[in-house]
């Protein structure tokens, strides 16, 4: 098992995203790189805090490789738009890679400058380790499988796109 953290916008559908693609173990909603000893989310609400909503992602290699899971999240999010995803606005939004393995680096580089080739402007994609990372309380964990109704920036058509792909 491995793990990596993606932050996607609003965590709710990015945590819903990786749970419909192929080899991933397990996944949790949280608040990564902030300044704040364990956060809530009133506090991460406030952009104070400096945390991003962030899905720590395990995941099988086996499965899925990391390329493919990188490749994946860029389909998910719009990596132009600074602290923005969707409705969803400020730096708890922000979009953003964050590793605890050295190791991927030049996987996650690779990917990361493969997609910049493909724009005129910056990514606004944050590549970094992971600093830290706080679970979200229990109602946002898994919140899309538990309100199927419930608001999200990505659509039903992504998700199955990550189901589809991820199986190919």
């Amino acid at each position: 098992m491995r793990e990596i953290y993606f932050a996607g916008g609003c965590f709710w559908g990015t945590q819903h995203f990786f749970k419909q693609i192929r080899g991933i173990l397990g996944t949790e909603a949280g608040y990564a790189n902030g300044s704040k000893p364990d956060p809530t989310y009133q506090e991460v609400y406030t952009d104070q805090t400096g945390y991003a909503e962030t899905v720590k992602v395990e995941y099988d290699p086996e499965q899925i490789s990391l390329e493919l899971l990188t490749e994946l999240y860029f389909k998910s999010i719009d990596p132009l738009s600074l602290n923005k995803q969707g409705e969803d606005v400020g730096t708890r939004y922000r979009t953003g890679i964050y590793y605890t393995s050295e190791e991927d680096i030049p996987t996650l580089k690779r990917v990361y400058d493969s997609i910049a080739e493909q724009y005129d402007a910056p990514l606004a994609v944050e590549l970094e380790p992971l600093r830290n990372f706080y679970s979200a309380e229990e109602y946002h964990q898994d919140y899309l499988d538990k309100n199927p109704t419930g608001y999200c920036h990505l659509s039903q058509a992504l998700f199955e796109f990550a189901r589809t792909k991820s199986r190919e």
